[in-house]
Order: structure tokens, then sequence, then C-alpha cells
């Protein structure tokens, strides 16, 4: 997958900066490559549902980051990313010490991508797969209102 624009990786981790949910949720960007992002998160006791395992809702929304900043690598500079749709699937209770949240791209088209994402939860040495979601993401030009 060809990036369309040759400051894809600073503009993509400049555009991470701005979500300040990210920085609430403790995540960071340690990898970002043309149409593929990870990101990471320690565990956060503010973050977890009623039985102790991280809250459905964080894992979605921080998945829906990796999936868009994935597809956020492979458009134009002029152009910025909104989640169109997603689905995502529970695997196993959202429980460790790490988490990991790879999003990937699979279909980079003018308009639309198609993109799919893993969290995992890392606990010491063993990894489990918690989600995936399979998500739609909108390459949105002269749109007022959505710009960096």
């Amino acid at each position: 997958m060809e990036p369309r624009n040759p400051d894809w990786q600073a503009r993509c981790a400049a555009s991470f900066e701005q979500q300040a949910v990210m920085a609430t949720f403790g995540v960071a960007m340690p990898l970002i490559a043309p149409g593929r992002v990870t990101l990471t998160m320690p565990f956060g006791k503010t973050l977890t549902q009623q039985h102790g395992f991280l809250h459905a809702g964080v894992v979605t929304t921080v998945l829906d980051s990796a999936c868009g900043y994935a597809a956020f690598t492979l458009m134009p500079a002029d152009a910025e990313v909104l989640t169109v749709e997603f689905k995502s699937n529970f695997l196993a209770p959202a429980r460790g010490q790490d988490f990991r949240f790879e999003g990937e791209v699979l279909k980079a088209g003018r308009t639309l991508m198609v993109t799919q994402g893993r969290a995992i939860a890392i606990d010491q040495d063993k990894e489990r797969l918690i989600s995936t979601m399979q998500a739609t993401m909108m390459v949105v030009t002269d749109r007022p209102g959505v710009t960096s």
C-alpha cells in the first residue's frame, strides 16, 4: 500500500496528538506504517466496568482510532478521516496489564477505506485476542468543520 501524501507519517502523528480522548486513556502510537497502525495502552482502573474489565466502550474507541489512523496513512494531503461504520466482536473479557490495538487497511478506495482491527490483552508474557473490528472509513475533502 502506497501513501498518497509524502508527509503522511508526520501528519498522522500530529493528528493523533490532537485526540484528547487518546491522551485521557493513556494511548500511545508506537507503530505507524502505510496502511497499518498499532496503538498501546496500559490498564487503568478508571476505564473499567463493574466487573473490573476494561470497558467495551474504551476498547471500541481505541480500535476505532487504530483503524482510522491506518486509513489516514493512505489518504491524500488535503483529506481528513471520519468513521462511516464499524462492527465489533468481543471475544474475551478485557483483562490485562497492557493492551495493544492493531488497525489495518484491507481495501483503500478513493472515497471509502475498509479496515480491520484487533485488540489484544497482555498479561505478563501472555497475549489474548479480546476483540475484533471491521470498519469503514471515509476520505473527507472540502468539508467545512472537518480539518486538522
